[in-house]
This record gives structure tokens, C-alpha cells and sequence, in this order.
């Protein structure tokens, strides 16, 4: 089993400068820092249209030490797919290809490269990060923006919609590795960057990354804000393994104890809930409840085989 990281493990070396275009407060600043740490030096990012183009910088300014490819918002995977190729036709090996796009270039205009990747068996990571709007431009509302959340347009209702389940859609193509994780634990992210390159094919990773001017929180609570979000049970921590689910980190000890924080926690800490109702967050903590107490009756079924 692979040892899990420390603080004291982590290695020291920075691949990405101390300074950056990120608002005060993301992150997704967290996310990047760790993550270039697990990923090397050796190591090609492709990025499209993003905060992370912001972040890393204009040209030519770069905030990151690695070599990186800006693309158009629906070809990261396709991008990723063509630096194998000329890599392969350099005879370079052993340089980490991972796409690295946020939720509107993952979830909606990005998804059908990322599928067709998966079909063919690219070998590359894509990592998403996941601030759930597209924020870059303004705070639109995306594929993975939760039911109930105000944004730029839909600014009185909320999102009508389901917040999409990217992961679950990625680990329906069979890919060898899925793992979900959050900016607010960082650690549990190097491992599973690590880990996720030990596999063949493509690699998929989801980061929660809380937003403080589009959720509608200070700055300062960015990292509190993102682990609500995992002890409430709003959102899990898990890999899917070769099919294979099992909660893992917070989520697995969440699940041991048995005792979840109200979901109001979460909600009332950004203003971007501001108008769900009392019975409408009675029906989200039903339906998370549900969904743990399945999670609880799957660990006894293991424990009992």
C-alpha cells in the first residue's frame, strides 16, 4: 500500500513562482502548488481558457516552471493526445502529460475530447478543478454548478438543474483510474496525482476548489469552506480503481463515525445559496443521508465477505 504523504514528506521544491494573477483566497492556488509538486519536473501541462490561464499568467509571464501548452477551450484532451504523439515521434519517454481545465472545459465544452481520449486509451492524467461556474468570464453557471446556486445567469431562481457527476461519468468509460478530491486537503491530493500516474491509459481527478468571489465568502475561509463541503457529505472523497469505489481520506473516516455536519452548514456559508428555502435544504440533507446510510450498508457488506 502506498505510504500516505506528510507535511514533513512533501517535497520542498516549488514548481510554480510565489507570484500569481489568482484572487485572494483560491483555491485553486492550493490545488496547482500541491499538484506540480506530485506531477515533477518532468512533467507538459495543456490548459485551456481557465483561471488557471489567469493564474499562471499572460504571455510572457509565466507563474509556472513547467513547459505549458494554452489551447482552445475544447481541445485539451485532443492536445494532450497530439503531445503523445510528437513525444512518441521524438522518442521522448517518461514525460507526464496531464491536461489541467476547469469544470466549463471538462464538463461542457471539453467533454467530448476527454470521451473520445478514454475510448482510444491515451495515456495521459486530466485533472479538473472544479470552482463549479465559469468564473473566468464572470460566474456563469456550467455543467457543474450545483441546484439552487445564484450565479450571473441565473440570478433569481438559482440553477435549476443537478450539478453534473463528472467523475462518475468518467469511470463509466472503464478508465483504469477516477479519483475525486478537494483543494482543502491537499495532501490527499498528492497521493492521488502520484498515484494516478502509475497507471497506463487515461487518468481522470476532480478538485472541489471553493471560489471565494463566486460562491460569496470572505477569502480567509476558502480551505474551512471546502472541508463543509466533504463533513457534511455533500461531497465525497473516493477513487474508483479499476471499477473499483471505496471512499477514501475525510470520506472514509466520515463514514466510520457515522456522523455527518447539516448540510445548512455549508449553505449558509456563501451567498450564493442565499435563497434556498429551509424545506429545500430538509430535502438535501434526506437525500445525502440516503446516499451515506448506502455507503454505510456497502462497508458492512465488505466487512462481512
Amino acid at each position: 500500500m502506498q505510504a500516505k504523504t506528510t507535511i514533513l514528506s512533501l517535497p520542498e521544491e516549488e514548481l510554480v513562482h510565489p507570484g500569481n494573477r489568482a484572487c485572494a483566497g483560491c483555491a485553486l492556488g492550493i490545488a496547482y502548488r500541491v499538484g506540480l509538486k506530485a506531477l515533477g519536473k518532468n512533467t507538459i501541462i495543456v490548459v485551456p481558457p481557465s483561471c488557471l490561464t489567469v493564474l499562471q499568467g499572460l504571455y510572457p509571464i509565466a507563474a509556472t516552471k513547467l513547459p505549458s501548452l494554452n489551447v482552445t477551450f475544447a481541445s485539451t484532451a485532443a492536445a494532450a493526445t497530439g503531445l503523445l504523439g510528437a513525444l512518441k515521434a521524438l522518442k521522448k519517454k517518461d514525460i507526464n502529460v496531464v491536461g489541467w481545465a476547469g469544470d466549463g472545459g471538462t464538463s461542457d465544452i471539453g467533454l467530448q475530447a476527454l470521451s473520445g481520449a478514454c475510448e482510444r486509451g491515451d495515456n495521459f492524467l486530466f485533472i479538473c478543478y472544479d470552482n463549479e461556474a465559469y468564473m473566468n468570464t464572470g460566474v456563469q453557471r456550467s455543467g457543474t454548478t450545483p441546484m439552487g446556486a445564484l450565479t450571473s445567469n441565473t440570478p433569481i431562481k438559482g440553477k435549476l438543474q443537478q450539478k453534473k457527476d463528472v467523475p462518475a461519468i468518467m469511470a463509466a468509460h472503464g478508465i483504469p483510474y477516477v479519483a475525486t478530491c478537494s483543494a482543502s486537503y491537499p495532501l490527499d491530493l498528492f497521493d492521488k496525482i502520484t498515484k494516478a500516474l502509475t497507471f497506463d491509459g487515461v487518468k481522470y481527478i476532480h478538485i472541489h476548489t471553493p471560489c471565494p468571489p463566486g460562491w460569496g465568502f470572505q477569502p480567509r475561509y476558502a480551505v474551512k469552506v471546502g472541508k463543509l463541503a466533504v463533513e457534511t457529505g455533500l461531497y465525497e472523497l473516493y477513487e474508483v480503481e479499476n471499477s473499483v469505489m471505496r471512499l477514501t481520506g475525510a470520506s472514509a473516516k466520515l463514514r466510520e463515525k457515522r456522523k455527518l455536519l447539516p448540510v445548512a452548514d455549508y449553505f449558509k456559508s456563501q451567498g450564493r445559496f442565499k435563497i434556498l428555502t429551509d424545506e429545500k435544504i430538509g430535502q438535501i440533507q434526506e437525500e445525502v443521508n440516503a446516499r451515506w446510510e448506502g455507503y454505510s450498508v456497502t462497508q458492512e457488506e465488505s466487512a462481512q465477505d
